[in-house]
């Protein structure tokens, strides 16, 4: 493949593309029920069409929780995001999910899974950040009897164990660069060795990938492998944040204390409105795993008027929480963030005073400029474009 850029879709869709039924708001909390406690969705009779394909019913399966919570997909951006799903979903291409962490990417990868031709076939998860990139190489590909010390039989690697289904590569920002290029091999091809081995094996697998990190930036910085970029970046998905779409807070409130309460059998939980309403309120940085941790600690503490537990929660930096909807004089809080920012805006200025000053002194020699500034001429390209420099706009150097 050799796109340049992202396709977005966009607009509507052919074919059948009836959304999934989405419950209406409860007045309290939500009458979900079945074999997991919980109700279908309404509408959803024997199993849920999305993107005109079904999703499989078994209760004891991730499917039964991948129903419900589509289902909560209130917001219209997440209405609009489900059609990009469903488009998506039907070609057998290669998808980026990007947006911040907490944000439910997890859950749009196994839908994508779960409406495309591959879903009776497996869906393997991998969290490359999670495992060393010492491991990382036998976990995806492989590796042969004695390969390396401790390999005392042959293992299958995550690619071959998804044989004819889906590979989900979370956190791909942070894989090696030593496994990029093997990684591109295998979205080039389909081919691959295992560690230790000469032959050459080949899989057919659809390659999904998610990150919350700035891919562009590190293809300048030559952190991560441009062509690799290209390859993951067909179709990209851009998950919106929890505080863009804070119509589906009490949803998921609901949804996450009828779960939780059942796991951690505490029988009836009932949320009042006005701690929902409070819940509401809030900006959520942590996005919705930081939600469903505070209705976790709700729910553990029996605090549904969240006296104990600490809310607005405490900020990784120390100071306390932000409303979403901030009137009159600014918190304690939010004078805090505004400093950060301050010294981030300060820095950015000040980065391209000095690239703006070396380019103008070098008549804008982009070669001498990155030796100069000590980066890499790929990296000063991205700061220039990323600076909003222009030769045109720049005083020239001056004459002796």
């Amino acid at each position: 493949m050799t796109e340049a850029n992202p396709l977005r879709l966009q607009g509507p869709i052919l074919g059948e593309t009836a959304f999934p039924a989405f419950p209406s708001p409860p007045g309290n909390i939500a009458e979900f029920h079945d074999d997991d406690g919980f109700q279908q969705y309404p509408g959803n009779g024997s199993g849920s069409r999305l993107a005109g394909l079904e999703i499989p019913t078994g209760l004891d399966s991730e499917t039964a929780r991948l129903r419900r919570e589509i289902g909560l997909w209130q917001s219209p951006k997440m209405r609009e995001l489900w059609g990009t799903i469903q488009q998506a979903a039907r070609v057998d291409i290669t998808v980026l999910l990007r947006g911040e962490t907490g944000t439910g990417k997890d859950i749009v990868a196994r839908a994508i899974h779960a409406c495309s031709s591959r879903r009776a076939a497996p869906f393997v998860k991998v969290n490359c950040a999670a495992v060393p990139h010492d491991l990382l190489e036998s976990e995806l590909f492989g590796h042969e009897r004695g390969a390396f010390t401790g390999a005392h039989q042959l293992r299958i690697g995550k690619f071959e164990a998804a044989n004819r289904g889906t590979v989900f590569l979370d956190e791909i920002g942070e894989l090696h660069p030593a496994l990029q290029a093997k990684l591109l091999h295998i979205l080039q091809d389909g081919s691959f060795s295992r560690v230790g081995g000469k032959a050459a094996l080949r899989v057919d697998v659809r390659v999904l990938a998610a990150t919350n990190r700035n891919l562009e930036r590190a293809v300048a910085e030559e952190r991560f492998r441009q062509d690799l970029y290209y390859r993951l970046n067909v179709i990209q998905i851009m998950m919106p944040p929890l505080r863009e779409r804070m119509e589906e807070v009490p949803l998921l409130v609901e949804y996450f204390a009828r779960r939780y309460a059942a796991q951690y059998n505490r029988g009836e939980f009932t949320i009042p409105a006005a701690s929902v309403g409070r819940l509401a309120q809030y900006h959520y940085p942590g996005n919705i795993r930081e939600l469903e941790n505070i209705v976790k600690r709700m729910i553990v503490l029996d605090d549904p008027n969240l006296v104990r537990v600490p809310f607005p929660p405490q900020s990784i930096d120390g100071s306390a929480g932000q409303p979403a909807a901030v009137g009159g004089p600014p918190t304690v809080g939010a004078a805090l963030a505004s400093l950060k920012d301050i010294a981030r805006h300060a820095a950015r200025a000040a980065e391209r005073e000095a690239i703006g000053r070396v380019l103008t002194q070098t008549g804008w020699n982009r070669v001498r400029a990155a030796k100069i500034l000590r980066i890499s001429y790929r990296a000063l390209l991205y700061k220039i474009k990323d600076a909003g420099l222009d030769p045109t706009t720049q005083p020239s150097a001056p004459t002796h």
